[in-house]
């Protein structure tokens, strides 16, 4: 058993990944993650606020979220991509577009030091505004 040095809690693995510190706001989650994928993560949000002004900005299953309404996208740090959870409906919809991404069940998988889809994102997140918000 390894056991957290932060917050105490008991594990199987040595080191293993968790979230001792819950974060309340993105900036928060963007700056308890590693300091070489905050400017991705930083980009995907500048992305996110961008294509989505209207919604705010929440944490919600531990990961900056969009909310109108309700969750309309969310985007996390991984330990080799950035995650992108716009939905099952939305991978979908996109999927022609999304070939060559890593997406499973309303996930995309962006690999750290690839080129960010800017577009592509925002087109999917207003995308996912006009359907979930409704």
């Amino acid at each position: 058993m390894w056991k957290c040095p932060k917050c105490g809690r008991e594990f199987e693995r040595q080191g293993q990944e968790h979230y001792c510190v819950k974060p309340q706001t993105i900036d928060e989650y963007i700056a308890l993650q590693d300091e070489s994928v905050q400017p991705e993560l930083n980009e995907i949000r500048s992305i996110l606020r961008n294509a989505l002004p209207e919604a705010e900005e929440h944490i919600s299953w531990s990961m900056p979220t969009y909310w109108k309404g309700r969750n309309i996208i969310h985007f996390a740090a991984s330990k080799k991509h950035l995650g992108l959870y716009p939905g099952g409906d939305a991978t979908a919809e996109f999927a022609s577009e999304l070939e060559g991404f890593d997406v499973s069940k309303g996930t995309i998988r962006i690999p750290y030091g690839t080129e960010i889809p800017s577009g592509l994102i925002a087109r999917i997140a207003r995308w996912c505004l006009e359907r979930y918000s409704k």
